[in-house]
């Protein structure tokens, strides 16, 4: 699986409904579940929570380590694939999968899964990159 495979099964999930905790792009995706179902659809099922608030205090129970899903810090320009996290308000964490030269996410107020050139507003906290297999 390589970064390019994610974005391409990220963009697959375009229009697909929002839900907040939805994790089966059936019934509608949130962000996280938007990278879940993107995984999944490359055959790598990764465990992520639900039944958070919109607004949270942290992290640490809201998305799992990185490394655990295969993913590595990076500081580079981003390519296809690679996943952000943004602060999009006090408490208001999302995340962002870069596709080919757009970005995808689960629009909460467009109520489903967009494409849009530029990266959603927001203060970049995290910039991760799927480890290609060895």
């Amino acid at each position: 699986m390589t970064g390019v495979d994610l974005a391409k099964a990220a963009e697959a999930l375009v229009g697909t409904r929002f839900r907040l905790h939805g994790r089966d792009p059936a019934t509608g995706l949130d962000c996280i579940g938007l990278l879940a179902a993107a995984m999944a659809a490359l055959g790598r099922a990764i465990a992520v929570p639900t039944g958070y608030s919109l607004r949270l205090s942290g992290l640490t129970q809201w998305l799992p380590d990185p490394a655990t899903m295969g993913f590595t810090v990076t500081d580079t320009p981003s390519r296809p694939g690679d996943v952000v996290m943004l602060r999009l308000g006090a408490g208001q964490f999302h995340l962002a999968i870069a596709g080919n030269q757009c970005w995808v996410h689960a629009h909460a107020g467009l109520r489903r899964v967009v494409r849009q050139p530029d990266l959603p507003s927001g203060e970049l906290l995290h910039h991760w990159r799927l480890v290609p297999p060895i």
